[in-house]
């Protein structure tokens, strides 16, 4: 089958590698339908994380379930799937406490840019969808697995809700979903950090209220000017550099939530800042297991459209062009059919 390596800064490319079959018994192997390029893949893209040999890439999938072990009991072949980014099984006391992206059995998928993908602890990691979604839901599916999920425990943990302000730092996928779970959640204002005409027009129709085109203490400042000076009641960091963290901080008021995604690198907070912030901090790999069900409801009933974020569609074999368009930003995000 083919699938995705990447070689070091710049350079990916598509391989005859041979196709998973099923190793352990709580395994199973699907058909990718769909994958794409996550945001963070561009940070090895980029050279910002070395890559020492080269290496599988992708951990945003959806397909349709070809085989399982003895153990599998909640998905069957023929199941059309959403999968986390992250391997759980779902049963342990960290599962249960609501974080199966720490898992103390799990691990991250990495391998779904890809034909065909071994999925480990399949029961605790896909999800079936109810019944075979038409064509035009597979980009909303396919965000749930990664972006979708990552955007809505930001909002989550920020505890966006009815009567809140919520600022969103970051206008890329993760960020814009963000939006709409903000919006989903009844949040009465959402104030999008956004520099981009084209994710400012999408983070209005997922439920901006206002655009803030200004950084850093600029944009604190833009934040305290449109609420009263006090900040907003939750934010979501959706980047992971130095600037956005402080400027995630910044924008909260005192007793506000931070909920933090973006994949931090070289982010550091200066102890006496963090403390006269009084905020609640939270954040990491998002738990989207836990919410997959929600999400594939809100999806199938068409309460909402996170594929929408999918601007660029490649083939497999075409892939390198993918990585190409979201690293020079000509893609918001790029869907990529095996």
């Amino acid at each position: 089958m083919k699938a995705t390596f990447i070689h070091g800064p710049g350079d990916v490319r598509v391989a005859e590698v041979d196709k998973p079959r099923v190793v352990e018994p709580t395994d199973a192997v699907i058909k990718i339908a769909a994958t794409c390029v996550c945001g963070s893949d561009l940070w090895s893209y980029r050279g910002t994380d070395e890559v020492a040999e080269p290496t599988r890439m992708g951990h945003e999938y959806v397909g349709v379930v070809e085989e399982v072990g003895d153990q599998v009991s909640t998905v069957a072949p023929g199941d059309f799937v959403v999968g986390s980014f992250c391997l759980s099984d779902n049963t342990c006391e960290i599962c249960a406490d609501g974080y199966p992206s720490r898992c103390i059995n799990g691990g991250f998928v990495g391998e779904a840019q890809a034909e065909y993908l071994r999925v480990p602890l399949a029961d605790g990691t896909l999800v079936a969808t109810p019944s075979q979604p038409d064509e035009d839901l597979i980009p909303s599916l396919l965000a749930a697995s990664d972006v979708l999920g990552t955007g809505w425990f930001a909002a989550d943990e920020a505890q966006a809700g009815p009567g809140k302000t919520v600022v969103v730092v970051g206008d890329g996928a993760v960020g814009l979903l963000a939006i709409l779970s903000a919006k989903q959640m009844g949040a009465r204002r959402i104030i999008a950090m956004s520099r981009h005409a084209d994710r400012q027009a999408l983070a209005r129709e997922f439920g901006a209220t206002d655009v803030v085109e200004e950084r850093g203490e600029a944009g604190v400042a833009k934040v305290k000017e449109l609420t009263g000076g006090l900040g907003a009641h939750s934010v979501v960091e959706a980047v992971g550099t130095q600037e956005s963290m402080r400027q995630a901080v910044a924008s909260c008021r005192p007793g506000g939530h931070v909920g933090y995604v973006g994949v931090a690198h070289g982010v550091s907070l200066p102890g006496e800042e963090l403390f006269a912030s009084e905020v609640h901090l939270m954040g990491g790999p998002a738990p989207v297991r836990k919410y997959l069900p929600e999400l594939i409801r809100l999806i199938f009933d068409r309460t909402i459209d996170p594929g929408r974020v999918f601007t660029k569609e490649v083939a497999l074999e075409d892939i390198a062009e993918g990585y190409r368009a979201m690293d020079r930003r000509e893609a918001i995000k790029v869907l990529v059919r095996p």
